[in-house]
């Protein structure tokens, strides 16, 4: 299992366009191959134009094959021009449960 978590910092008044359209792909991103699980958070407080998702993939070659799909190459052409700042990401992996 691979845990990719990006942060993304929207510009303060395009964060609805932004979930709206992230919104709008999440059951298309759910239904690629070996996703198990996406998750759009928003920060809660003063950074509300903070937001990350976390994707839940069965292998690293299913998130590849996701990055150079259609989907995400539209999804991340529409969305970049919302961003202020550098997406960051990471792969992780999950180790143990507590």
């Amino acid at each position: 299992m691979l845990i990719r978590i990006v942060k993304l910092t929207i510009h303060p008044d395009k964060i609805d366009e932004f979930k709206s359209i992230y919104e709008s792909h999440m059951e298309l991103i759910r239904e690629r191959k070996g996703c198990e699980k996406l998750e759009l958070l928003q920060e809660k407080g003063r950074y509300s134009n903070v937001v990350m998702t976390y994707s839940y993939w069965q292998s690293e070659e299913d998130l590849a094959a996701y990055r150079d799909s259609e989907l995400f190459i539209k999804v991340w052409k529409t969305v970049k021009p919302l961003f202020s700042a550098k997406a960051e990401a990471w792969s992780m992996q999950r180790k143990f449960e507590l």
